[in-house]
């Protein structure tokens, strides 16, 4: 479902070169939950914003579900990673002004959707993590968990192949972060969405299929 070839990423200033990925190559296999590990500044962060095509590599190849992501243009692109991607990440990114209902709803608005299927699918996705009583609710009126619970409806209303979590449960005491992880477990149980995540929790990590180490942006396990 993923692939990276020989992915490097440079970031350049006048002054200073840093590598931040060095030579990655990793192939995810559809239906896959995969777990990043690695001390801060690794490229955790780095390597899933690539596979998320929100960044590029400076050099080697990505392939998303065979298809050769720079081949595509940058409207191209975008629609791609509507389709196929869904993201989370650690700080939530909800828009306060919202109601969660409308905070889900948000990907959705980049399709030919109408707005009965958009409130339909955003309401289905909110029921499959627990969150069906609370669809006018604004976020400043939730708890983190809650907070979280909705970045993954949002994340998985527009029923994307692939899920990239930065850090679900960084935020969240261990009561919060097992709830959380128990609803990406089952998602990918029971729905197939592969599943790659960052994280600094080695418990949760060992609870995925696979986990993959970086260190000073080389993959070492």
């Amino acid at each position: 479902m993923i692939q990276l070839q020989n992915v490097e990423k440079v970031y350049r200033t006048d002054t200073v070169e840093t590598m931040a990925l060095n030579n990655i190559s990793l192939s995810i296999a559809k239906g896959e939950f995969l777990s990043i590990m690695g001390p801060s500044g690794c490229g955790k962060s780095t390597l899933l914003n690539i596979m998320g095509l929100l960044d590029s590599p400076t050099k080697g190849g990505i392939r998303i579900d065979e298809q050769k992501t720079e081949q595509l243009s940058d409207k191209a692109l975008a629609g791609f990673r509507n389709k196929k991607l869904g993201f989370i990440f650690q700080s939530y990114h909800l828009i306060n002004d919202l109601n969660v209902l409308d905070n889900v709803e948000l990907p959705l608005l980049y399709r030919k959707s109408s707005a009965k299927e958009r409130r339909d699918l955003a309401t289905e996705a909110l029921g499959k993590v627990g969150l069906s009583n609370r669809v006018k609710h604004f976020p400043t009126q939730l708890s983190g968990g809650q907070k979280q619970r909705v970045a993954i409806a949002r994340a998985i209303v527009g029923q994307p192949e692939i899920i990239l979590a930065d850090e679900p449960t960084g935020n969240l005491d261990s009561a919060m972060g097992n709830e959380i992880m128990d609803i990406l477990l089952q998602l990918n149980k029971n729905e197939g969405t592969t599943i790659v995540m960052v994280t600094h929790d080695e418990h949760m990590a060992r609870k995925t299929h696979r986990l993959v180490r970086l260190f000073d942006g080389s993959q070492v396990i």
